[in-house]
């Protein structure tokens, strides 16, 4: 048996995998709170985190009538690029600055001129750094918070806390790392010449955990937390990655072709290869992946929130709003909703805002504004296949996860606009199944039983035929007429 973790922005999710069964037998959710301000502020407490894992893990326990000593390993997603500081006690000095905090856009556009621009941040980093990243985050606390700022020994991300929290060990991977802002992704190295124009004495750079590769155990699970969980004696914890990296590995995507999209909280899209990457655009990110290879990626900011906000603006329940927006021809009648409402990171535009644009006496109604919000957060993803098409990225087939991904309406407008068949995975927690699946992995390779990760994703990642929908002719040309409104309305708002 094997525990996976995925630690995300609403809340956490456990999934024990039954590796002779190649099923899941046990699921769990916990949510935790988001301390959200005006000014761009996106925190949470690590410790929210921790009680939230609890209450999952002992959900996904209940729910698979197992003993919790049959538990071998565990794997740890996170959310990518928060920032967590420990002082040299291990103890959390303050609120973890989340991915999706742009109080930090300054201190961005500070250290990106400072990199050289976009040419000088790709040489360094080989991608372009970006308002959410954690390297700013760093910048932030010195300028804001000196004090914080002085106590810093350890600095951690949200997955490395938790490995932390359960093995006493400091460590960190390649895929998470490569969205801080102070790791290059083509040497796999973290770069201390990037956190020396942050603290030229060297201090950040003494707080960097060292690096595993992705098959590697970070340790075992301490005993006071194995004894809090009623684990055997010999758990192993595997390096964990991010959130898409685990997703990633969730749905089977470690191979060139396939494509996942994730309809969650933001909107991302990524796509495996083990080609080392080159000159990209500069929103592209070219992370690497928790499997050994690359995962160049794209993430929007707004996507179920955007939705979520008309939603409830309305009253609607899911069931009202779906059938609202099916009642909506495509195009919206002519509205066009650029959905920046905390900003956006894909176009880069932090400090943009929510424009609605296109209305009139004829198309104003609650059908047209439901349908605009679901096209305007799906042609914001378009932008970015359309970056990851042009630097060569195959499209065979896209891999639908998130929320959004259950709205039958939802799914064949992906598909119709990406012009790409779609189909969801039958475990829609892709990022925890991916870590339990890279526990497996590194449970395995422990003992000295080599097996490829391609052949456990075969076996443990399985899709749903019913989800399965592929582009409507018909409705295809008439989502390029409406996209090219959206490009049109962003090249004159924001020249992009």
């Amino acid at each position: 048996m094997y525990l996976g973790i995925d630690c995300g922005t609403q809340g956490t999710k456990a999934v024990i995998l039954d590796a002779e069964q190649g099923a899941i037998c046990g699921e769990g959710y916990a949510s935790h709170p988001l301390i959200s301000e005006a000014n761009g502020r996106r925190e949470q407490q690590p410790d929210w985190w921790i009680e939230a894992l609890e209450q999952a893990y002992r959900q996904a326990l209940a729910q698979s009538g197992i003993d919790s000593r049959a538990i071998r390993a565990i794997g740890v997603s996170g959310q990518q690029h928060g920032l967590v500081v420990l002082d040299a006690a291990g103890e959390v000095i303050r609120p973890a600055k989340l991915w999706c905090d742009t109080e930090t856009a300054p201190q961005n556009a500070e250290l990106l001129e400072r990199l050289g621009g976009e040419q000088g941040s790709m040489d360094q980093l080989g991608l372009v750094l970006a308002t959410g990243y954690t390297l700013s985050k760093l910048l932030w606390l010195k300028q804001h918070e000196p004090a914080s700022f002085d106590r810093i020994a350890h600095i951690l991300l949200p997955h490395d806390y938790i490995n932390y929290w359960l093995t006493g060990q400091v460590a960190a991977e390649y895929g998470d790392a490569s969205g801080t802002g102070y790791f290059n992704v083509r040497t796999r190295r973290w770069v201390p010449e990037v956190l020396a124009l942050i603290a030229p004495d060297g201090r950040l750079e003494t707080a960097l955990p060292p690096l595993l590769e992705a098959h590697q155990a970070v340790g075992l699970v301490q005993p006071a937390i194995t004894a809090r969980l009623g684990l055997g004696n010999q758990v192993r914890v595997s390096s964990g990655g991010g959130d898409n990296m685990m997703g990633a590995i969730g749905t089977g995507n470690i191979a060139d072709g396939i494509v996942t999209l994730s309809l969650g909280t933001s909107g991302t899209i990524y796509a495996c290869t083990d080609r080392a990457p080159q000159q990209l655009h500069p929103q592209l990110a070219p992370f690497c992946s928790s499997s050994g290879g690359w995962l160049p990626l794209i993430c929007t900011q707004n996507l179920t929130g955007a939705a979520n906000a008309v939603r409830e603006m309305f009253g609607l329940d899911l069931a009202q709003f779906n059938a609202e927006a099916a009642r909506a021809p495509i195009g919206a009648g002519g509205i066009t909703l650029l959905p920046f409402f905390s900003g956006e990171r894909v176009p880069a535009l932090p400090e943009a805002t929510g424009s609605l644009l296109g209305l009139n006496m004829q198309n104003l109604s609650a059908a047209n504004l439901c349908r605009a919000v679901l096209e305007g957060t799906s042609f914001g993803l378009r932008y970015g296949l359309d970056l990851m098409r042009a630097a060569g990225m195959e499209v065979r087939q896209l891999r639908l996860i998130g929320g959004g991904a259950n709205s039958a309406l939802w799914r064949q407008m992906i598909a119709d606009i990406m012009q790409a068949p779609v189909i969801c995975p039958r475990i829609g927690e892709a990022a925890a199944l991916g870590g339990a699946i890279q526990a497996l992995w590194c449970d395995l390779e422990a003992r000295g039983q080599e097996v490829s990760l391609q052949r456990l994703c075969e076996r443990h990642v399985t899709l749903e035929p019913g989800s399965a929908l592929s582009p409507d002719a018909a409705s295809v040309s008439a989502y390029e007429d409406a996209y090219g409104r959206y490009r049109q309305h962003l090249a004159a708002m924001y020249r992009v």
